[in-house]
C-alpha cells in the first residue's frame, strides 16, 4: 500500500520524536550497523551526525540503508543535508532540537564544526506492525 494518513499518523505517533533506531550500511559488500537517534517527518528519517563518521563515508558510496525499530523495519535512500546550520536546513533543524533537546547540547553536539551535518534518510518501502496489523508500505 501506498503511505497514507493512517500509516503516516502511525509512524508519526511512534517516531515523531527522538527514536533509536538501527542504521545499517554496507562498505565493499560488508553490512554495518548502529544505532543513531532519529525523528520521523514526513516520510524520511533526520539523524544529525557527523561528515566524516563511517556511515556517513559509507552513505556516499552507497547511499541505499536500511533501517529498524520499533515493530518497523525499512529501506531508504541516506543523503547528507550539509552542515546543520545551512539556511536551508533550519526548519528541520528546529524540530530536531526540540526532539533531541534532552541531550542535544550537553557537549555531544557542535554546531560550530562544519562537520556536523543533517542525515536524510528518504524511506523508500517499509513493513509496520501495529495492533495486529502488518502495513507493507511504498513511501
Amino acid at each position: 500500500m501506498k503511505k497514507n494518513e493512517r500509516t503516516d499518523a502511525m509512524m508519526m505517533e511512534r517516531f515523531g520524536k527522538d527514536s533509536l533506531i538501527a542504521l545499517a550500511t554496507v562498505d565493499h559488500g560488508i553490512p554495518s550497523v548502529r544505532t543513531v537517534d532519529a525523528v520521523y517527518i514526513d516520510g524520511a528519517f533526520y539523524v544529525v551526525t557527523y561528515a566524516l563518521s563511517s556511515k556517513m563515508q559509507q552513505i556516499a558510496k552507497n547511499p541505499t540503508v536500511a533501517i529498524c525499530g520499533e515493530w518497523f523495519t525499512a529501506h531508504g535512500i541516506g543523503e547528507n543535508l550539509g552542515h546543520v546550520l545551512r539556511e536551508e536546513n533550519q526548519a528541520i533543524m528546529e524540530k530536531l532540537r526540540t526532539a533531541f533537546e534532552a541531550w542535544y547540547d550537553n557537549g555531544h553536539t557542535n554546531e560550530a564544526d562544519p562537520n556536523t551535518c543533517l542525515l536524510k534518510i528518504r524511506l523508500t518501502d517499509g513493513v509496520l506492525f501495529s495492533n495486529g496489523t502488518r502495513y507493507d508500505i511504498e513511501f
